[in-house]
């Protein structure tokens, strides 16, 4: 293992560690749960652009700086959920990060609450608080609620729709004022030509 793969593990397992325990150690409010509508994981497939997240902003892991966030899924025939999630750091024009975790179904009587994994064995929790019917918008949220990603279809969101999703969140119990909108700027001949195909990031 390489020093920085040694230095992301031990990053990922810090950050592992909060996520799982931090419900735990809440004051009270109870942690939060994945919506109860099921979710058609062939429908929920392919490409995301994320639009506001409260980041992950950890020693050798942080999406501060990003520009141009998409998460990518794809079911195998294992079901595994193959990811991929890349971004633009600090620019448009910044260096490409890109991540591979792998997920699984936790609840498979929603599908909406999922395992994701950066290094084995440790997996943290990847709740689906939020999808509307068409499949095009969607809030992935973490029990103790110090992570959230507010996810599109399309990377420009109106932000009357952008307010209505904060909303929903605060609902939820976040805390809206820590969610920061991601920059997103794609030329229009880069842009899939239907919005579950995949994004040209090069």
């Amino acid at each position: 293992m390489t020093e920085r793969s040694s230095q992301l593990r031990t990053a990922w397992l810090g950050l592992v560690s909060l996520t799982l325990l931090g419900a735990c150690a809440s004051t009270g409010t109870p942690p939060l749960e994945a919506m109860d509508r099921k979710v058609d994981l062939e429908r929920f497939m392919g490409d995301w652009y994320v639009i506001g997240f409260i980041p992950i902003a950890i020693p050798f892991f942080s999406e501060e700086g990003a520009h141009n966030g998409v998460e990518s899924y794809r079911l195998t025939d294992e079901g595994v959920i193959e990811t991929t999630y890349t971004f633009r750091d600090g620019g448009f024009d910044g260096p490409e990060k890109r991540f591979t975790p792998k997920g699984w179904v936790h609840d498979h009587e929603t599908n909406a609450e999922w395992r994701m994994q950066f290094f084995w064995p440790f997996k943290a929790a990847y709740l689906i608080v939020y999808l509307d019917p068409e499949y095009q918008k969607t809030i992935i949220g973490v029990p103790d609620r110090n992570h959230l990603w507010i996810m599109s279809r399309d990377p420009q969101m109106s932000e009357a729709e952008y307010q209505r999703l904060l909303s929903h969140a605060a609902s939820l119990g976040y805390d809206v004022a820590k969610v920061k909108r991601v920059p997103q700027s794609w030329p229009s001949s880069l842009q899939p030509a239907d919005q579950n195909a995949a994004p040209n990031r090069r």
